[in-house]
């Protein structure tokens, strides 16, 4: 018996780049992602290296990288990776990270439903770590977010700026309404 509405979870993501060691190591050292396996695609036509990667042991890899992407190609090929962690002292972890790895400008903003960092990778690939919210407003939002404030100044600046905007609600109230409308195709 078919399901109503297919439901595929996003679980890798693949990415072409010019320098594999070097974009190796930033994900593994800024990102803290484990290489999980490595070496070149079983197939002459298609000369290109990979490396694996993962933070969840029960996914072989969530993120790979591929040699081959063109060194004349004059913007990032993504719009943005994003990666979630569990919390605000997680988040200031990996923004110290890319600081020591000389990731350039880094931008720290609230959207109200996260918590997010933004820099760039060695390439120029933008790369957002974020952290959830205990709350939900209409994106897209921006606010600027200090993480060298404490936990508890950053969870009551941004719940009384979420409280203030018409469309808040809760996180969990947005999920119950997300899945409700998942449920229909609405």
């Amino acid at each position: 018996m078919a399901t109503a509405k297919p439901s595929p979870r996003l679980t890798h993501f693949a990415l072409f780049v010019e320098d594999l060691q070097k974009m190796q190591d930033f994900y593994t050292g800024v990102m803290g992602l484990t290489v999980t396996d490595q070496g070149p695609f079983p197939d002459p036509d298609v000369p290109v290296d990979m490396v694996f990667m993962s933070n969840d042991p029960a996914e072989h890899h969530q993120f790979v990288l591929v040699t081959g992407r063109s060194d004349d190609v004059p913007f990032a090929l993504n719009q943005q990776l994003s990666f979630v962690v569990e919390d605000l002292d997680e988040l200031r972890c990996v923004r110290d990270a890319a600081k020591g790895a000389d990731a350039g400008e880094i931008w720290q903003r609230s959207h109200g439903n996260a918590w997010s960092v933004y820099f760039h990778d060695p390439e120029q690939n933008l790369i957002e770590v974020y952290v959830h919210t205990p709350w939900h407003v209409p994106q897209p939002h921006r606010d600027s977010l200090d993480l060298d404030a404490s936990n508890d100044e950053i969870y009551r600046e941004t719940e009384a700026i979420c409280r203030s905007d018409p469309g808040f609600m809760t996180a969990a109230e947005r999920e119950t309404e997300m899945a409700g409308m998942m449920a229909t195709g609405n």
